[in-house]
Parts: C-alpha cells; structure tokens; sequence
C-alpha cells in the first residue's frame, strides 16, 4: 500500500512540476522540431478529449509546412510563434451541426459497441430535437465552447510530454477561414496552438509563475 501512494505521490508531483514548467510561449526556437511520436500523442489527446453528447463537432489543422505557416503571419497580429514554432494547430468548429451528424455518431455507437437501436433510437431522437430547436449561431457558439475544452487538454498533454505551447486567440479568423479553404471542410477556425520548443533567450521562460493561493482560487464545502 505505501509503495502504491508512493508511487501516486511521485506521479502527481510529476505533473505538478510540468504544469509549474509550462508558460505561452513567446519565442519558440524555428530550428527545433517536435518528433512525430509526440504530434501523434497530441493528435490522440485532441481525440479523446470530452465533447458535450461525445459528438466531436471539432476538427484539428495541424500545419508543418513553414512557408503555408508565413502566409497566416500577418492574419496573427504579426505574431511570430506561428511561423517559428515546430507544428501550427488550428483548432476549428463545424460551421453547422445538422441531423446526419447525430445520426452518423449513433451509427458509431452501434458498430463499436453493438447496442441495440432499441436503446439508442430514445436518446438519438431527444439529441436530434435539441440541435434542430438551436440557430446556426448558437450550435456554433455550443461548439466553441468546446474547443477550449479540447485546447485545455492539448495545453495539459503538451506539458506532461515537454512540448511549450501558446495559446493564441489573437487572430483573424474569417482570413485563415479564407486562406485555408476551411470551407471545403465546413469548418471555422477558433483559436491556435502553435506547438515547438521555447528559444533559449526567451525572457518569459524563467519569470516565475503568477498565480492566486489556493486559499483564493479553491472553495471546498
């Protein structure tokens, strides 16, 4: 038992550390690339992360090549992560939620799990009334939000794996709609991910972190 909470103990402090490690990176180092084992980790953990129903109305554009990257530059605010990080993330919403998505996600219950249409036929029908009773805007709005549930977990999994990463909401979506040709996909973008290595003379990387005690940040009943 000691070792098991020992051994618990040590993983929790890991991912401390590694969550004490992290910053939004400001400069990444252009030269440094991230191995394709870890873009597969980050490729599952975007995945598997929660969506409300399990529908996954999110997609994920993952850009390497650097010359495509320099175009989206002056759509970033001139933010130069974009370009000198290892890989750019976009992570994108469909531009609407119709029926055949709720009917094409039950049929994906069925043929992995085998579940009888008889269960699954209630929930489908109440899940298909509900994205039918909401606008275009308010399935796209539902679908944002669950884009920083996906980029949250992204941020975590790049941590743990010791990969830096920024955040960015600084964009221009409708021209990286436009240069992308999201459209052919039915897509949106949202936010960015620029994902890489930290340069070694970025200034924030060794300003420690500021955060509120937990004394403020944690209400316990």
């Amino acid at each position: 038992m000691q070792i098991l909470f020992l051994h618990a103990y040590r993983k929790y402090m890991d991912i401390i550390k590694q969550l004490q490690w992290r910053y939004a990176t400001k400069k990444f180092d252009a030269n440094k690339k991230i191995s394709n084992q870890k873009i597969e980790t980050l490729k599952q953990a975007f995945n598997l992360t929660a969506t409300s129903f399990g529908l996954q109305t999110l997609r994920l554009v993952v850009i390497q090549d650097k010359e495509q990257r320099a175009t989206l530059v002056p759509h970033s605010y001139h933010q130069k992560q974009v370009v000198d990080a290892s890989h750019l993330f976009v992570i994108c919403i469909q531009d609407n939620i119709i029926q055949e998505d709720v009917t094409n996600y039950y049929k994906n219950i069925k043929d992995i799990r085998n579940t009888p249409d008889s269960i699954l036929d209630p929930f489908k029908n109440d899940l298909i009334k509900m994205v039918n009773s909401k606008s275009v805007d308010e399935r796209q709005q539902w679908s944002k939000n669950q884009a920083y549930i996906a980029l949250g977990n992204l941020m975590t999994v790049c941590a743990i794996e010791g990969v830096d990463a920024c955040p960015m909401e600084g964009f221009v979506p409708t021209e990286y709609d436009k240069t992308l040709e999201l459209s052919k996909y039915n897509l949106k973008s949202v936010l960015l991910l620029p994902v890489g290595y930290r340069a070694e003379d970025d200034m924030f990387a060794t300003l420690k972190k500021v955060r509120k005690s937990l004394s403020e940040t944690i209400i316990e009943l």
